[in-house]
């Protein structure tokens, strides 16, 4: 699995989590603290959209943005990109990612859920 060529172009829950699992990019939540505790993919980064700094975002690697539907993710990806990075949004967020089948993780380290 790889990123699409068009660097505009949305990453579906199921190629997020496999290119995650390859450690080929980064995942960027950008959800609020108490929607990051009751769930998250394992493995993201949590920088919630109001204080996200793409002068402090790690770029070594290509990063997809989540949030809980899709809509601040997209404002991440656009800032991010505007900052010079490779970014790309998931679609349908972490609502998709639950009702793919794909695994939640609490604050605990837990099953989680998303809010």
């Amino acid at each position: 699995m790889s990123l699409p060529d068009d660097p505009t172009a949305d990453v579906t829950p199921a190629a997020t989590a496999e290119l995650l699992a390859a450690g080929t990019v980064t995942v960027i939540d950008v959800r609020d603290g108490d929607e990051w505790s009751a769930g998250h993919i394992r493995g993201a980064i949590h920088a919630p959209l109001n204080s996200l700094d793409p002068a402090a975002v790690d770029a070594s690697k290509p990063i997809i943005a989540v949030c809980r539907s899709g809509n601040r993710s997209r404002k991440a990806t656009e800032m991010l990109r505007a900052g010079g990075l490779t970014v790309h949004n998931m679609t349908g967020g972490m609502h998709a990612w639950a009702q793919t089948g794909l695994p939640v993780q609490a604050a605990d380290r837990t099953p989680g859920s998303v809010r």
